[in-house]
Formats: C-alpha cells, sequence, structure tokens
C-alpha cells in the first residue's frame, strides 16, 4: 500500500493513508463507519488499487454487495490480482446469483489461488449449493483433506463450522455435534460460534448476569416499601423516613437473550445470513 500511496503529493498521502488505517480499525466493529472513511479514502484517490479494495471491503463488510463486488473488479483490473476472486464470488451470492458463484468457483482463476484461497472458495462455493437447497452437494464441497487435518491454519476453525452447520442443516445432528466441537477446539480467535451452537445442541442454558442482578434490586426494592409506614405527623414535612435510595428507583430492566452470532463477514460457509436483493445493473 505505501508503494502505491507514494505516487501521490506527500500531504494527499498521508491524508489517504489515515483514512485507510481508519477503514481497518473500524471494520469488524463499526462497519458504517469504516464505509464512510473508505467513501473519503476514494473521492481523495479513486486510482490507488488499495483504495478501491479498501473500499470494496468495507462497502462488503454493509452488505453493500454490488457496490463492493464493483470496486472488487477494479480493483483486480489494477493490479491483474486473484485474491479477491473468492470475495467477488461471494458478492454474487448476496446478488442472488448463486449460479454465477458455482461458476466462478470453477474458472481457472481458482488454480491461481494460494490454500487459503482455495479453502475460501469452497466456503463461498459450499454456500451457494446451500442457497440453492443442495444441502447433500454443500457438504460433499466441503469433504477436504484440509477438514479433517491435524494442524490448525487460519482457516481451519470456519472450514469445520461451515461443515458442521451443513450437516446440522441436513439432519445429521449427531455429526454436527462432532464438528461444532472441532471448530470450537480450532477458533482461538473466536471468529466463529461454534462454542455457543455446541451448547445448544446440549441444551446448555446460558444465565444473564443481568437478569439476576435486576431481580435482586427488585426484591431489594419491595423489602424497602415495607419497613416502617410513615406517620401522619410526619406526611408533608418532605421528609423521606423510608430510607430508600433514589438508585433503586432506577434499577436496571436490560435483559439480553443469549444467541448465537449470525455469520461474519466473513464467515461464507456457517449459518445463512440475509442477503440483499439483486441490484440493477449488477449482472455481468
Amino acid at each position: 500500500m505505501r508503494q502505491e500511496l507514494q505516487s501521490l503529493p506527500k500531504t494527499l498521502a498521508e491524508e489517504v493513508a489515515r483514512n485507510l488505517v481508519m477503514v481497518a480499525r473500524l471494520i469488524d466493529e463499526d462497519p458504517e463507519s469504516a464505509y464512510a472513511y473508505s467513501k473519503v479514502a476514494l473521492r481523495l484517490a479513486s486510482r490507488v488499487a488499495a483504495v478501491r479494495e479498501a473500499a470494496g471491503f468495507a462497502a462488503y463488510a454493509n452488505q453493500k454487495y454490488g457496490e463492493a463486488l464493483a470496486e472488487f473488479r477494479t480493483a483486480r483490473r489494477m493490479t491483474g490480482n486473484v485474491d479477491l476472486w473468492p470475495l467477488m464470488a461471494d458478492c454474487e451470492r448476496g446478488l442472488g446469483r448463486p449460479e454465477k458463484a458455482l461458476d466462478m468457483a470453477g474458472a481457472p482463476e481458482v488454480q491461481k489461488l494460494d490454500k487459503a484461497g482455495r479453502v475460501e472458495m469452497r466456503l463461498v462455493a459450499a454456500g451457494a449449493r446451500r442457497d440453492m437447497g443442495q444441502l447433500d452437494a454443500a457438504i460433499v464441497t466441503l469433504q477436504t483433506p484440509e477438514l479433517a487435518a491435524k494442524s490448525v491454519q487460519p482457516w481451519t476453525a470456519r472450514l469445520r463450522y461451515a461443515y458442521a452447520d451443513a450437516l446440522l442443516a441436513a439432519g445429521r445432528e449427531k455429526e454436527a455435534r462432532e464438528w461444532f466441537a472441532k471448530a470450537a477446539e480450532a477458533d482461538r480467535d473466536g471468529s466463529t460460534d461454534a462454542a455457543d451452537r455446541l451448547a445448544e445442541l446440549d441444551g446448555v442454558e446460558f444465565t444473564d448476569a443481568l437478569d439476576e442482578t435486576a431481580d435482586d434490586l427488585d426484591d431489594i426494592d419491595e423489602d424497602v416499601d415495607g419497613i416502617g409506614g410513615v406517620d401522619e405527623a410526619d406526611e408533608g414535612d418532605g421528609t423521606d423516613r423510608t430510607g430508600k435510595a433514589d438508585v433503586l428507583d432506577k434499577a436496571p430492566e436490560a435483559r439480553e437473550e443469549h444467541k448465537a452470532r449470525e455469520d461474519g463477514p466473513s464467515d461464507r460457509g456457517g449459518r445463512q445470513e440475509e442477503r440483499e436483493k439483486p441490484e440493477e445493473g449488477d449482472r455481468d
């Protein structure tokens, strides 16, 4: 990226770099803000491939698949790099075109990908099969040597998770549980919710600490209300003789129910995420 920005005037390059750093920093936790920063960078340096790529990632994170696909295509034309091919195929899925994604999975560009890229392409292809209701085909698509490999790679947890989720969708719960457990074991950075899915299958229920705190405060509130009434002689003197603290009137009522996380921008083979309807003009 630095090399690409060297073609810009120093002040402009620094401004573009600051915006790209913010995109990378916020894209997971605050994708909308990351998208806004990518737009600024795009206005400043639209002819820089790294900027177009960052804009594509930001749009993808916000499920703006048509826009993301356009940016990825532009970046690829500028660099000739095929690394974005799986993401481009997943954008086709997002636009409601799983058949196009499958066509891309069989294209010559896939042979130019490294192992990580080929695994990503399989995740996309399996997701496309599920989009089309072909559950058994999705399972077969994910049955690769990488799936059962003992060594843990960056893609291992997501690949196992996708396989477990496909098995569960096909009604093979026992096998699904086994692979969710394997996914959880390999998930060292929390990229999936495999542990939560495993707990669901085992019937484990989680208790929200906020619920217990709110209930305890409600009990205290009732106890305080029942301590000593106010004498008639005390009425109207402005003194609260119950001693009830104001904080009890403000006991939290937040009750958050436990639920498993949806798939990630990047969890292409996991739970089937909500996809946008095809946008006009995005078809090849």
